[in-house]
């Protein structure tokens, strides 16, 4: 675009080791992709426990090895996973699953660093890697948004450090919002 301006990034700023970040391309798309089963067994897994269709899902990973648009050798320990265990909660908690993209972290976020630095649209490296640290954390930054729904509508937030709901006069515009208790009794 001739409108909208990127980053003017030497390789002496930000350098690229050509063997190296074709390396890392490999294990940052493997993970990738290993997220990208995890979210769609998640979905369908979602499903089939709310509409009881009782759908295995190694057997899923074993239709799609035989397909023709799928056929993806990862499948095969996708399926291994999905048969060790019935009730795993998510694919990347497999603990095989879990040990191979643990190994590819660090390559997966200095190919995600080194795309935003120079300016190359990465969505679903990271939106993955977004994904993937969503696991991986013990708390989320859901206080972020909750403080932002307050500011902009004064839908109260929630606190780690004490129990209840909260809102806050973030500048002199804001108001007092009365009661927060009668303001969220008709929630479900």
């Amino acid at each position: 675009s001739e409108i909208l301006k990127g980053p003017e990034v030497t390789s002496a700023e930000i350098p690229v080791h050509k063997m190296q970040m074709l390396d890392d391309l490999k294990a940052a798309l493997y993970a990738a992709k290993v997220c990208s089963y995890a979210q769609g067994l998640g979905i369908i897994k979602s499903c089939s426990d709310d509409m009881d269709w009782n759908i295995n899902l190694s057997d899923c990973a074993r239709m799609w090895k035989g397909g023709c648009i799928i056929r993806a050798a990862l499948l095969q320990k996708i399926q291994d996973a999905l048969a060790r265990d019935k009730n795993l909660p998510n694919l990347i908690l497999d603990p095989v699953v879990a040990g191979e993209l643990n190994d590819r972290t660090a390559a997966w976020r200095r190919v995600v660093a080194v795309a935003v630095g120079y300016g190359i649209s990465t969505p679903a490296l990271c939106g993955a890697l977004n994904y993937f640290d969503s696991y991986r954390r013990k708390s989320l930054p859901a206080n972020l948004t909750q403080a932002q729904r307050d500011f902009f509508g004064g839908h109260t937030y929630e606190r780690t450090d004490r129990e209840g709901v909260f809102h806050t006069a973030w500048t002199d515009a804001h108001k007092s919002i009365g009661d927060i208790n009668e303001r969220k009794a008709g929630e479900v």
